[in-house]
């Protein structure tokens, strides 16, 4: 018997009165959901900002005004926005050229490059973390198109807000890119300076949208 056989042996022998999974009960009580403690919209608001991006909170009807406003203070005039967008979020008086990107009509690096900013939706706000997370499809678009954009401006609505990651990842489609946002995009050499706009957005503008009609189709 070689060194390998005896050591497997030796193992083998010192697992034969190992229970196997087949005689292991796994407990599956634990809890997968729980009631939305109060004041989870204001603890979201207070986490984005800790990461330096901007936060507003406004009435459903007040979208189109606060977006409109967010774009002038960066000075955006060519915006891309995914398919989907709600009218309603968006400015009407043609002062900013919208760009549509699309599934079948998409913006190519270049042209996204070009913009000066994207407005998009949100599918889930996480208090706990500060975190904004966007399903590829309608409301949200395609990953490159947060992604490339040196601006973003974000709708939440209020009652996409939850608590924690596990009530998140329970609202979230499997079959679906996920883009998963904590504030601006920074990161730091090897000496620690801080460098914004790297891998995305250098600004985020946030707008939590509170009201029963607070505008999108949920997926």
């Amino acid at each position: 018997m070689g060194a390998r056989e005896e050591v497997l042996g030796r193992i083998r022998a010192a697992l034969t009165d190992v229970p196997t999974d087949e005689d292991i009960e796994i407990p599956r009580g634990y809890h997968r959901s729980r009631v939305q403690p109060e004041g989870t919209v204001e603890r979201f608001r207070k986490r984005v900002a800790d990461y330096k991006a901007t936060v507003e909170q406004v009435s459903a009807d007040g979208v189109a005004a606060a977006v409109d406003k967010a774009l002038r203070t960066v000075g955006a005039s060519r915006v891309a926005v995914p398919p989907g967008l709600p009218t309603e979020w968006v400015p009407g008086d043609g002062a900013v050229t919208l760009v549509q990107d699309s599934r079948h009509a998409p913006l190519s690096v270049a042209e996204l490059d070009a913009v000066d900013a994207v407005v998009t939706g949100s599918v889930v706000g996480i208090a706990e973390t500060g975190t904004i997370v966007l399903e590829s499809g309608e409301l949200c678009g395609r990953r490159a198109l947060t992604l490339v954009p040196d601006v973003h401006v974000c709708v939440v609505r209020a009652d996409d807000v939850v608590d924690d990651v596990p009530a998140a990842v329970a609202r979230l489609r499997s079959d679906r890119p996920l883009t998963w946002i904590s504030g601006p995009s920074a990161t730091s050499d090897i000496e620690l300076d801080r460098v914004e706009g790297v891998h995305g957005p250098r600004t985020l503008h946030v707008l939590v949208v509170t009201g029963d009609d607070a505008g999108g189709d949920r997926p």
